[in-house]
């Protein structure tokens, strides 16, 4: 009973004059007792009718050494079950002739510790870091100072190039000020330097959508230790465009926060209304997959612009208005050329040979390389397109080389490498059709039939038998 409900029957005798004998016999409540609520409520007032707090509210009656040893067993790994402390509690308090404490006061000293102080001792530092240190949420002071990139594997089966089903992976490059999604790459197969370069390419350039104006050259790119963004390609190309590239803390994925609720609200709100969508934790069959990769494409690039445009509940404001603030100018590449030379182009040397410069068993020919025969040039090349390569030598352009054979065509990187495997297939074939003609077989050699065993003695154990 509250200080409220005792002064609702205590207030009939203060205000109303009625004797305490009667309101014991109609409330239920002893005389006695409503003598001493009008005693606290004389002394002190209303609040005096409120219970008041133990002097030793709080202190354990336990012995000291009681109270470390269930806490050092509570704290012992794997953790016993508080029965099992109790138990171990009581032996030690018979051997030693100590009172016992109860269940429920093990129990209470055991709920009692510090949930960080359990979690590091039972769960490891990296567990305790996870849920107990504290955190610092910082924001970038405007836009385009740092964009966070990251990767993701989709919980989504689409239709490969070759018909089976496959999870495609996410690359996206977030704005940390305003939230808004600078650029994405969806992919088959796993993250590549050559991937992430394609989604810094959209998100650095222009987009063809005219309700999509985040661009720009950012002043940091904040990603993971994975090997694409620790790679040669991503760094020159970094050096190149004045970015630098921050890598977070191995294993700490907080320091990405942002990203990572990106990843969510795509895993919770876009891929559970399309079809091909893994639940997570289901013990369903796996769904038949109907969209392929440019559906998903598709999807996502809708999914995306809606998210930029809709409030965010943390900013109060879209962030493509957080992005566009005031009213500002991005730093940006002098063209797409040359944003296309130093992300999707990948460098390395040739020596010029008198009939061209050979690469990946193309030949090239440009009429610029006639002085150049016999000397070491740079090569850069678009692994999407291999029919050309760009020339340097001494870190200034020199030419544009063609491929004499597939000037009018484009041909990828991977196509060749899969003609190269399946010219590789066929001489496996021819070679082992030609070793089965030279390989005996086994019609054509009969092993002879094993000779007869010589008669043995019979053994003679009786002397009938020498009859």
């Amino acid at each position: 009973m509250d200080a409220s409900e005792r002064w609702g029957i205590l207030r009939l005798h203060v205000e109303d004059a009625i004797p305490l004998a009667t309101l014991a016999r109609t409330t239920g409540v002893a005389e006695r007792t409503l003598q001493r609520w009008l005693a606290r409520y004389r002394t002190g007032g209303y609040p005096a009718l409120a219970d008041g707090t133990r002097t030793d509210h709080g202190a354990r009656r336990t012995a000291p050494e009681l109270v470390r040893l269930i806490e050092g067993l509570a704290l012992t790994k794997p953790r016993p079950s508080i029965a099992t402390i109790h138990r171990q509690v009581d032996n030690y308090c018979t051997k030693r002739g100590l009172s016992a404490p109860s269940y429920s006061v093990v129990r209470s000293i055991v709920n009692g510790l510090d949930p960080g102080m359990v979690t590091l001792a039972l769960e490891g530092p990296a567990s305790y870091r996870d849920k107990h240190e504290l955190l610092l949420r910082r924001r970038a002071d405007r836009p385009n100072a740092i964009w966070q990139a990251d990767h993701t594997m989709l919980d989504l089966l689409i239709v490969g190039p070759d018909g089976k089903p496959e999870r495609p992976w996410l690359t996206v490059i977030l704005d940390d000020y305003s939230r808004a999604v600078c650029g994405y790459m969806v992919f088959l197969g796993a993250p590549s330097a050559a991937n992430t370069a394609l989604a810094l390419r959209q998100a650095i350039w222009h987009k063809p959508e005219p309700d999509w104006p985040v661009c720009g050259i950012p002043d940091v790119l904040y990603t993971d230790h994975g090997s694409d963004f620790t790679s040669h390609r991503i760094g020159d190309t970094a050096a190149v465009l004045h970015l630098r590239i921050i890598h977070s803390q191995v294993a700490r994925p907080q320091g990405r926060g942002k990203i990572e609720r990106f990843f969510g609200t795509i895993n919770t709100e876009l891929l559970p209304t399309l079809p091909g969508h893994l639940a997570p934790g289901s013990s369903a069959p796996a769904p038949t997959p109907a969209l392929d990769l440019a559906g998903v494409d598709s999807a996502i690039n809708t999914f995306i612009r809606r998210y930029n445009a809709r409030i965010h509940r943390e900013l109060r404001k879209s962030p493509l208005e957080a992005w566009i603030a005031d009213g500002w100018l991005p730093r940006m590449p002098d063209s797409l050329e040359q944003l296309d030379g130093f992300l999707l182009t990948v460098p390395t040397t040739r020596v010029v040979q008198r009939d061209g410069i050979h690469f990946e068993g193309l030949r090239y020919t440009a009429t610029t390389l006639a002085p150049f025969v016999g000397s070491t040039v740079s090569v850069r090349y678009d692994p999407r397109d291999v029919t050309e390569i760009r020339v340097f030598h001494r870190d200034a352009f020199l030419c544009t080389a063609i491929s004499t054979a597939h000037q009018t065509e484009t041909i990828s990187l991977k196509q060749i490498q899969a003609a190269r495997n399946a010219q590789r297939r066929a001489l496996r074939g021819q070679i082992r059709e030609r070793i089965a003609i030279v390989r005996p077989t086994p019609d054509d050699h009969t092993p002879p039939a094993p000779a007869p065993a010589p008669d043995q003695p019979r053994l003679m154990t009786y002397e009938e038998d020498r009859s």
